[in-house]
Order: C-alpha cells, then structure tokens, then sequence
C-alpha cells in the first residue's frame, strides 16, 4: 500500500464504530464511542503515574516557605483567606495563594502531615494526565491521547513537580483544562466553552499569576482559526468575551484585598507600598524577567547578608541560579535533563501535522489542535530561554505541549506507517533522539553504561525493522506495525530512564535527574533533616517560658522553616526579601511593649539596614550568643527585649 492509499488524517477524529457494551459501563470501561482498550489503559498510566509522585511522599522535600505558609493558613480562615505567611498574620506570601488554599485545605483535613501537603499535587498531577487524554483523543483519537499521557507521565520534570508542594502542579492543570475547553468551543461553537476556558485561566493566575496569561494566546489563536462561528467579527467578539472573563476572575481576589484596609490585613509580601498590584505585576512579572531586585524609597535598602545569599548558590552550583539566559538554555545541563527529552520528536511532529493539514477546511479540529500547542510550547520556551531568574521546575509547563503533539504525531504516523516515507523519516527520527537522549546523560552518571546499551539496543533493533521494511516486498505487518512500535519505544527510553533516577533518587522539585550531587544535594539533606531538627524545634519551644511570644528573624523566608516544623509564630521581618517595611517599626515596637516579642536575632555583621532590627540593635540587651554564617558572611547576635522598652 501506498502513501497515497492510507487513510487521511481526519479519520484519526472519528469515532470508533459503536460496540454492543452497555452505556451504564463501570468506570474502568470505555464509553460506547471509544475502543474498548481505551480507558483501562488510561487508568493504568494514571495509576502508574500516581505512584511514581506520592513514592516516599512523607520524606519528601518540602519548599519551607510556602509549606510554613500552607499550615499558617491552615490555622485560621482569616489567615486561609489572605495567604498570610506566618500564624499572627502579619505579612502574606509574596505570590497568590491560590495553590496555597488546596494545600491549607489539605491540612485542615488531614492534620499537619509532610505528605498532607505533597497530596494535592500528587492528585492534580493524575488529574493533568486524565485531563491530556481527553484534550488529545477529542481531536485525534484515543490511541493519540494514549500516547500523550505516557509522555506525560514519564517526563522526569513532571514527576518532580508533583513530588513537592509548588504552585505549578495546579497551574499545569488549569491550563490544559483551559485548553480542552477551547477546543470543545473549536468543536461545538459554542461561546459558554470559550467562555469557560477563560474562567480557567483566571484561576490558574491564581496559582501563579502572570504566567498563567502566557497560553492566552495560543487558546485565542486555535480558536480564531477553527471556531465554527462564519463571520471573523463574531469570532473576534466571543475572544474579547473570554479576555474579560479571564481578567476579571484574574483580578478579583486582588481587587477585593485591596479594598480591605491595612490595618485589619497582612502586609502585602513583594511590595514596597502594600499593594497587591505591585507584587504581581512587578515584583513576580517584571523583575523576574529582568532580575531587577524591588527598588523603591518604600523598601529597606537589603543587607549585605541578604545579597550575598544568591551569590553563594551561584558559586557552590546549587540549583539552577548561575545558568544565565540564553536559546539553548532548555538543551542542556539540568535544564534538558528535565525536559528535552523529546523536544526533537515533538517540532518533526508539529511541523509534519502542519504540512499535511495546510489544504484542510478552516474548521479542521486537529489542526486546531497542532495550532494551539505549538504556540504554547514556542512562547513557553521563548519565556523561558529568556527571563533572568528561572527554577527547574518552571519548565514543567513545556510537557503538556510536547506530549500532546507527540501523541497527535505518532498517531498521524501510525495511520500512515505503510507510507515507505514515513517509515524512512520514523527511522530518521528515532536515531536522531536516541543520540540526543544519550548525549544528554553526563558520564559521571553510574548507571550510563545501562542506559547507552538499552537504548542503542532497543533503537537499533526499531531503526533496523524500519529500514528493512523499506525495501519492496518487506512491508508485511510485522515490518509495518513491530518496528513502528519499537521507535516509540526506543524514544521514550531516555525519559523513563530519567523519571526512574528521580524516584528511585526521591528527587525534589528542585532537583534534576543526572545534576551533579553539588546541585541536588541541599533539597536532599534538608529533606533528610527535616524530622530530627522537627523534634529539636518542638523541644526548643517547649522551654520558652513566655509561650505568648514570638522569636523574631530576618525574613519569612527564615522563618518559614521554623512555621512549618512547629506551627508557632516565629516573625517575620522584612518578608521575604528582607526588604519590605513590614511590620512598620511603630506596629514591632507596640509588639515589643505588649511582651510579644522578647528574643530577637539581629544580622550585627554587617548590621542589618531593616529599620526594626538596627531598632532592636539600640534598644534591647545584647546577649552573648551569637552564630557566624559562612554561606550569607555574616554574624547574628541574640537580643533580649523588655516590656518597658516599648
């Protein structure tokens, strides 16, 4: 058979012939208008992946910032309602809360366990993939959605993000229920999908705000091209719709915490005036893409301490913090350990669908589809490659892109795969990502001589079917369908190798399979600490005679830690940056005078510039314990404060 006689493409979005199996099906069958392999498959993938998020999750590593704000919020509904970052409420994150909430929620029910707050982003990892599935196989059938969630469920990226307690597992989620939103509009035309799929993005900026808004234009795009609405006016006008239904549920918690006074809220972390506004749009949006640190005659001017702290995981090279800026920074190091796995097979894909679909009718659905992920995973990548401050985890919202237009691109290729040029270009694309999935893994890695030999074995053996079938006469099934099926196969060795090394390593969402121990080794250490020094904190309290009051330290990204090991207040000064004017010095001094606060750590050397510790500096009585830093450079003294020094 020839190229030209195997089916179109479109036949990939029709649905399978009707079964005799009845509609009142149990879960773990498929409906009636899928086949019958479907859904069972489906749920084991789902089930798999699951397993591989929540493995080891009560040793799992806990971000300490949000994980002390997540059981803050956890405390009250006065602390739920505005992400406040410590139990008196006295400063907020300096991001929205709303993954937060999922995670405050979890506590409420579950008590104060680590895998209490690892468990909502165990279940909105399974959900992406169920959701993925449903986006994929709605405009090229179940055997695509398959394939999408296994890519899914396999990138090492993914299942790092969802072994911890980040904001970007429930963004994730959002946007692809956003995006099978959109598409069911491209489907159906009808305007309460498209509108929906705008409400979906509004909460994701909820999640992690202005990078929620990054996919707009790839929901917009699809459906100004394939929306079933005649006239470019109307369809123009359902978008403007769907923009304001977005904006507004992006900005309705802001706008109504903004109108709350200051006086009967926290401190808006982030900002130099309190304001909410600040902290997205320039604290979390501008200034991550510049690197520019919050510069306003509002703020503290930062100590010493504090700036030294990012040079120091620069120079010892943990995390991702000295990678600077670049087009090949996804490519390479952890970076492309994460998620460039399968960034070769998915651009053939997107850029053959694109080709074979050019002629089809406006309303073609798949090539909506194609549409809208590629222009996520361009303007996704571009974002990336681009901005100044970038974590690993962040390039979790590539994956989506990538396992849909894989599954769509195999899909197509196996519709096609008695085509000899597919089969030749399969073969081509196999060897190629057989080499990158090599290349990828350093050689200090232990387990290389395991990895190269799997995958050149399994390639060769894909690579040399598919060549033989070539030849005419050698298209039999076995040369059109086993080698085909090994090609996938073999592709996806280099992922399942990685995603293997995290959980079998119980990586953190900060890490990267196959970085060197020097990169991952502080999530590991601080997990691995994390009970005993739970247990000295708790003892620690247990013999602080006023049990009303608050051990005071530079910033709540230090005070974090001791909120989330023990659950007492431990305040805050300067937020997260040490930088903002919270408390005010007038609301610390009343604290002091009320008896609330009595010991507090001050930075001596250098001294600190934040106004309520130089005040505590000159006021309160020096004590001889004192640490030295060697990671900030710096030396904290102890102070004691008296009622009367109010």
């Amino acid at each position: 058979m020839t190229g030209r006689d195997a089916p179109e493409p479109a036949d990939l979005t029709a649905p399978p012939s009707p079964t005799c199996r009845s509609r009142a099906t149990h879960f773990w069958r498929s409906p009636a208008d899928q086949p019958a392999w479907g859904r069972p498959l489906l749920l084991v993938i789902t089930a798999l992946a699951g397993l591989a998020y929540a493995w080891s999750m009560n040793q799992a590593y806990l971000e300490p910032f949000y994980g002390g704000a997540a059981r803050s919020m956890a405390m009250s509904w006065h602390n739920f309602f505005y992400g406040a970052a410590d139990p008196w409420g006295t400063v907020t994150v300096d991001k929205l809360p709303g993954a937060l909430w999922v995670q405050a929620l979890s506590l409420r029910v579950f008590g104060f366990h680590v895998w209490a707050l690892v468990l909502p982003q165990v279940i909105e990892g399974m959900l992406t993939v169920l959701v993925l599935y449903r986006t994929v196989r709605r405009v090229a059938g179940a055997g695509a959605g398959l394939v999408a969630a296994v890519v899914l469920a396999v990138s090492p990226v993914v299942i790092l993000l969802d072994r911890g307690n980040i904001a970007d597992s429930l963004l994730i989620l959002l946007l692809v229920l956003a995006a099978d939103a959109t598409l069911r509009a491209c489907q159906t035309g009808r305007l309460q999908s498209l509108l929906w799929a705008g409400v979906l993005v509004g909460f994701a900026f909820q999640a992690k705000m202005l990078q929620a808004w990054l996919v707009l234009p790839a929901l917009f795009l699809a459906y100004l091209i394939a929306a079933p609405a005649a006239s470019f006016l109307r369809r123009v006008w359902h978008l403007a719709a769907a923009a304001v239904a977005a904006a507004v549920v992006s900005l309705s918690w802001m706008s109504t915490v903004s109108l709350v006074p200051q006086a009967s809220r926290p401190y808006i972390d982030g900002s130099c005036n309190d304001s909410l506004f600040a902290q997205v749009f320039s604290y979390n949006g501008f200034s991550r893409i510049s690197g520019a640190r919050l510069d306003s005659a509002a703020c503290n001017h930062a100590s010493a301490a504090l700036l030294t702290a990012s040079a120091f995981s620069v120079r010892e090279g943990l995390g991702t913090f000295g990678i600077a800026a670049s087009w090949d920074r996804l490519l390479r190091g952890p970076f492309g350990h994460d998620d460039a796995w399968l960034l070769l097979p998915t651009l053939v894909a997107a850029v053959w669908l694109l080709v074979l679909r050019r002629h089809r009718p406006r309303r073609d659905l798949l090539r909506a589809g194609v549409i809208l992920w590629s222009v996520w995973l361009v303007l996704t990548f571009g974002f990336f490659s681009g901005i100044e401050f970038l974590n690993s985890y962040y390039t979790a919202a590539l994956i989506p892109a990538v396992a849909a237009l894989c599954g769509m691109g195999a899909a197509t290729a196996w519709h096609r795969r008695r085509s000899r040029a597919v089969r030749g270009a399969l073969a081509a694309v196999t060897a190629m990502t057989v080499a990158v999935g090599i290349a990828l893994v350093p050689g200090y890695v232990g387990i290389r001589p395991w990895i190269v030999a799997s995958s050149v074995l399994v390639g060769l053996l894909a690579v040399g079917i598919l060549v033989a079938s070539l030849r005419k006469g050698h298209d039999s099934v076995w040369n059109v369908s086993v080698g085909p099926a090994l090609a996938a196969a073999a592709m996806l060795l280099g992922s399942v190798w990685a995603s293997s090394v995290v959980v079998a390593a119980t990586l953190s969402p900060f890490d990267s399979p196959y970085a060197p121990s020097t990169v991952n080794r502080y999530s590991q250490e601080a997990a691995a600490r994390f009970p005993l020094n739970v247990q000295l904190l708790q003892a620690f309290v247990a013999r602080t005679p006023a049990a009303q009051a608050a051990d005071v330290f530079e910033t709540s990204g230090t005070t974090g830690y001791y909120i989330l090991a023990t659950g007492r207040e431990f305040l805050p000064v300067g937020g997260f940056s040490g930088r903002v004017p919270a408390p005010p010095l007038a609301a610390f001094t009343r604290l002091v005078a009320e008896g609330r606060v009595v010991r507090v750590t001050v930075t001596t050397t250098p001294l600190t510039r934040t106004p309520d510790l130089r005040w505590v500096a000159s006021h309160c009585r020096r004590t001889p314990i004192h640490q030295y830093d060697p990671v900030e450079r710096a030396t904290r003294t102890v102070f004691l404060c008296a009622r009367r020094a109010g």
